[in-house]
């Protein structure tokens, strides 16, 4: 009673047995329910993708760097002057070198990092990720490692055993030049299920320090910053401090940033690409509609005859085809939805069954997802909007209806 004429007899129609009877309608519908779901599910990996890159690896590495020309000696001093840079928010010193892991017969290259464990954790949230114990396991003097996950299962090393790193500096010997060689211990296990569990080994920097023979000298500082997308503003701050030691400035946009611009973009990509598929199902629906506008043909002209105007017809089957959009999209949203929070556990189970890892050439080893209310409702409402669109031509067909000549045979 209290619905426009056009709304009561477009709903009537969408309940209607003789609105759904087509298998093209069915189709249709089920063409947009399977679109928006494959849209809802790709944004959501997508956006785990990104999750992962900024949590797990922007987490652990440093947002800035600062490499002393010479190594450094005061950098209690040159902390300190950074930590005055507005957006800086920790730091930390560190050594750094590249080296051999070697057990056995086997070998591996790595990055070999010396950390202060009472100021790391300013600057980096690796121990979050440290199977057993924190970074207080790393003791000056006892030259014990952290290994990545995935390098530890590699040599086939756990909590304990012993390796021995190889550094591509020569010490000589009765037996001539020969690389320096340590042998340390396993000290703890460090699994951010990304890349960096390959390739990097942690130490006391006391211990480092020795095996680069620094003294008490540091390679430079590690920083944090508050804003990730700041730090170039940040370096040219940090640039243009007075200080004694020449260094440069590296920041995380020079390792990772091309692929965290390469994550936005194929994001924008592929939605893009698939609201395009979206737009194809949507627009299937006119085939349905206008069967639909066929059906109902002797009903327009009935109506034309008792008065009803343009607006009424128009209104009519655009409530329809939106009813029906709306069907469709929030089936689609539900599947998605569904897809979305699964698909994470589903692709270790199908890895587990295959024996395979599909993911072991990427960034992270799984297939992350996160559904993020505002893409939900993005996604929505494109699909809803293409669906109006698409009963538009539909719509003006049922109102260009002659009742004279549909009701001619009647």
């Amino acid at each position: 009673m209290f619905r426009p004429l056009a709304a009561n007899i477009g709903m009537r129609y969408a309940v209607s047995r003789r609105s759904f009877i087509s298998f093209i309608s069915t189709i249709a519908v089920s063409g947009l329910v399977l679109s928006v779901a494959v849209l809802l599910i790709v944004t959501s990996v997508m956006n785990g993708f990104e999750r992962e890159l900024r949590e797990r690896v922007l987490g652990v590495v440093p947002h800035l760097t600062l490499h002393g020309s010479q190594p450094v000696r005061d950098w209690e001093g040159l902390a300190a002057q950074a930590l005055t840079v507005p957006g800086v928010t920790g730091a930390a010193p560190f050594v750094q070198g590249a080296g051999l892991v070697a057990v056995g017969q086997q070998s591996a290259g790595v990055s070999i990092t010396g950390i202060a464990p009472e100021h790391h954790a300013q600057v980096s949230d690796i121990a979050t990720y440290l199977q057993s114990g924190g970074l207080d396991t790393l003791a000056a003097g006892e030259f014990g490692v952290l290994l990545g996950a995935r390098l530890a299962q590699r040599l086939g090393l756990t909590v304990g055993d012993s390796l021995t790193l190889v550094l591509p500096e020569a010490s000589v010997s009765l037996a001539g030049l020969t690389p320096r060689q340590k042998r340390v211990t396993v000290a703890g296990l460090i699994d951010t299920r990304s890349e960096l569990d390959s390739r990097t080994v942690y130490l006391h920097i006391g211990d480092a320090a020795r095996l680069f023979r620094l003294g008490d000298r540091v390679h430079g500082l590690q920083l944090r910053t508050a804003d990730l997308f700041a730090v170039g503003a940040m370096a040219e701050q940090l640039r243009a401090m007075p200080h004694e030691e020449s260094f440069r400035i590296t920041s995380w946009m020079r390792m990772h940033g091309n692929l965290y611009q390469a994550i936005g973009f194929q994001r924008a990509t592929m939605f893009l690409l698939l609201s395009l598929l979206v737009g194809v199902a949507a627009f299937n629906l006119v085939s349905s509609l206008i069967m639909v506008v066929n059906q109902r043909r002797g009903d327009v002209a009935i109506l034309r005859t008792l008065g009803a105007g343009n607006r009424t017809i128009l209104g009519t089957f655009i409530t329809l085809g939106s009813l029906v959009g709306l069907l469709g999209v929030g089936m689609g949203i539900g599947l998605g939805l569904l897809g979305a929070y699964m698909i994470q556990d589903g692709y270790l189970w199908l890895e587990q069954q295959l024996g395979l890892n599909l993911m072991s050439q990427y960034f992270v080893t799984y297939l992350p997802s996160e559904v993020r209310p505002g893409d939900v409702l993005t996604v929505a409402s494109v699909a809803l909007g293409l669906c109006v669109l698409s009963t538009l031509y539909p719509a003006w067909r049922a109102a260009r209806l002659k009742p004279a000549e549909v009701l001619r045979y009647e």
